[in-house]
């Protein structure tokens, strides 16, 4: 287990709560599996409907099936889909995304702003009346908008905010705009840049991007230089679109080996399948993410021929 740095936004009164949680999300490892389930709006129907996906996909219960199911850290999603589907899957660890936007609006139009939903109070409440098992919450910042300050001061006060409560945060951190090159999303330097403003944000953890490629040895050796940018928080890997299963793993494997990254945010290579092979692939990703698996024990996971020690599960 990671010694756990409790920030001074955390009130002596809550720090057990923050314990608690962040054991809870990172399996008492101090690395976060983070199954992403928030493209609903962010992808719009993309994601659910199409070739090579199977229809039931297109059901926003999937995502709820798998989460209860697989080995996850927590199932990240908006606050109206948890309240919907919540009181049936009262034990999946939830992290409640406060912000989110489509992708119909493009820079051709205008720069990238996600605005807040709702308050952080009345994520607070709901944690409350429902006892549903929230542990913390999430923001998107666009770095390189014209409106990256009014996400920065959005994203300042729901750290805090949600601090004072003991729960976690993860910053999803993203370079974007008419000021960044489409060629520079990837880039690594300015995603390592992006990674420093989270953790001056004061965020748990941060999701960025990562530059899937042929080498990926040669791409995680890189990558450190936004591990280390990230300092205290930790960074974690988005997924992106789906990939052949067995060169992703090799993808997390020196993300976290490698690169020391601190764990991942997958979400269409995992439920963009049908409901037993999702959960297979979500715990395939988790025994090296969390574990450290070797790839071929997690792909021996994937294929169902290789089962969760009883101390894991």
């Amino acid at each position: 287990m990671t010694k756990i740095h409790i920030p001074l936004t955390v009130p002596k009164a809550k720090e057990k709560e923050y314990i608690k949680n962040f054991k809870l999300a990172t399996r008492n490892t101090g690395r976060l599996m983070m199954f992403a389930g928030d493209q609903k709006v962010e992808h719009l129907n993309n994601d659910f409907v199409g070739r090579d996906i199977p229809e039931e996909v297109a059901d926003p219960e999937h995502y709820f099936k798998i989460a209860s199911q697989a080995h996850i850290g927590v199932f990240a999603s908006q606050f109206g889909l948890i309240a919907k589907y919540g009181r049936d899957y009262p034990k999946i660890p939830y992290l409640i995304k406060a912000n989110s936007k489509t992708n119909l609006l493009t820079e051709k139009y205008q720069d990238p702003f996600s605005n807040r939903w709702i308050p952080m109070e009345d994520i607070v409440e709901f944690k409350k009346q429902s006892g549903l098992n929230i542990v913390g919450v999430g923001y998107t910042i666009y770095i390189g908008s014209c409106y990256e300050s009014d996400m920065f001061g959005q994203a300042a006060r729901i750290v805090s905010d949600a601090h004072q409560e003991g729960l976690l945060t993860v910053i999803w951190m993203y370079p974007r705009g008419k000021a960044v090159l489409d060629a520079s999303e990837n880039d690594i330097h300015l995603i390592a840049g992006g990674a420093g403003v989270a953790v001056c944000l004061g965020a748990d953890f941060v999701k960025v991007n990562y530059p899937y490629g042929a080498n990926s040895q040669k791409i995680a050796k890189r990558f450190k230089e936004a591990v280390q940018a990230a300092g205290r928080t930790g960074v974690i890997c988005i997924g992106g679109t789906k990939k052949k299963t067995k060169k992703f793993l090799q993808n997390i494997h020196d993300q976290i080996h490698i690169a020391g990254a601190r764990g991942q945010a997958v979400g269409r290579n995992i439920y963009q399948r049908p409901l037993d092979e999702a959960i297979r692939m979500a715990d395939a990703i988790s025994s090296i993410s969390l574990y450290n698996y070797s790839v071929e024990e997690a792909y021996d996971i994937f294929l169902g021929k290789k089962k969760w020690f009883n101390s894991q599960k």
